[in-house]
């Protein structure tokens, strides 16, 4: 399994890189020795580099890709089919329990890459790391209106206007809602997942939470299918009083149905303001999370995060969940 994922992260790696890179400027002015990388490139990728080159190339000139057979495409297609058959005769095992799944999963993040890279509009992705480590890739609208630049110099053409998302694009699927509810309905149906969740996030909360004045009044944006906030801070703060606002009605019903407790408060609504001592943003939560945390509209504020983003008091869920728990105290009295 391991070398599988090795090799789908190489083909991922190398297919928006080093052979990005090279459709937009080749290495080498001679023919002959661009024509070697693109023998290379075939080899590692899998697929021939020529087409890989008119594909994308098509994109940027915003039309419709159509297939032409070149000599170039036949070569690097006769060099890709006799690596295969060597490896299917020299290790068959390893070619379709190893390399041939983690070919297709690497196939699979490349079209992964290419969708959330324009998602909604072509979108950049600023991220230091990420960007040293992917040759500034995230730089992917100033890339569009620059693909000639070199690499090294995208982050010149950064516009305040530009539209930027604090995912990479192989990672952007994360943030949509619709995935972490599908994770929801999943632990409704299993009461023993019910247990670990609740008991992971009781754990959070208590650290992150100790030695705070207990709150008399909290509310927490967003319910959720399964409202394991609301369960973990009726146990917690048996004293408080508890509000959930959400702005989907039956996502209200499911928790009330659930927590069948007459003393929480729920409201439907958007959540915009609401008075409290302590406020509570889940992971799902739509909306900018740097205001929430940069001006907290409570005297503490709670935010479900991922687990790379760390602010304020701190304390990790789960390493399995990739979250984290961040408190953030605000002005208010």
């Amino acid at each position: 399994m391991g070398a599988a994922i090795a090799i789908a992260v190489g083909v991922w790696w190398n297919a928006n890189t080093v052979s990005h890179l090279f459709i937009h400027r080749p290495f080498f002015r001679r023919r002959s020795a661009n024509a070697c990388v693109a023998a290379l490139l075939t080899a590692a990728l899998g697929f021939p580099q020529s087409l890989w080159r008119d594909r994308h190339l098509a994109h940027h000139r915003g039309v419709r890709y159509r297939f032409r057979f070149t000599r170039d495409m036949a070569l690097q297609s006769g060099l890709v089919a006799a690596i295969w058959i060597a490896m299917v005769l020299a290790a068959p095992e390893f070619f379709a329990l190893v390399y041939l799944p983690g070919y297709v999963l690497g196939m699979t993040l490349c079209a992964i890459h290419g969708h959330y890279e324009h998602a909604g509009g072509t979108t950049s992705h600023y991220g230091r790391l990420y960007n040293m480590l992917c040759f500034n890739d995230g730089y992917h609208v100033e890339h569009h209106r620059h693909p000639s630049a070199a690499w090294s110099t995208l982050p010149r053409y950064r516009e305040s206007s530009s539209p930027g998302n604090a995912w990479p694009a192989p990672l952007r699927w994360l943030e949509l809602t619709r995935v972490l509810a599908a994770l929801e309905r999943l632990v409704l149906r299993l009461p023993c997942l019910q247990r670990w969740v609740v008991d992971t996030h009781a754990r959070a909360f208590q650290e992150v939470l100790a030695g705070e004045i207990p709150p008399r009044d909290v509310a927490i944006v967003g319910g959720g299918l399964f409202p394991r906030t609301a369960l973990v801070l009726r146990r917690l703060l048996p004293d408080a009083r508890l509000t959930i606002i959400d702005a989907n009605q039956a996502n209200l019903e499911r928790a009330r149905a659930f927590l069948e407790d007459d003393t929480i408060g729920f409201v439907h609504a958007r959540f915009a303001h609401f008075p409290c001592d302590l406020l509570v943003f889940p992971l799902s939560y739509v909306g900018d999370r740097s205001t929430v945390y940069d001006r907290p509209a409570a005297r503490s504020v709670l935010v479900h995060d991922w687990i790379w983003r760390k602010r304020g008091t701190s304390r990790i869920v789960s390493l399995l969940l990739l979250k984290r728990l961040n408190l953030v105290r605000g002005c208010l009295p």
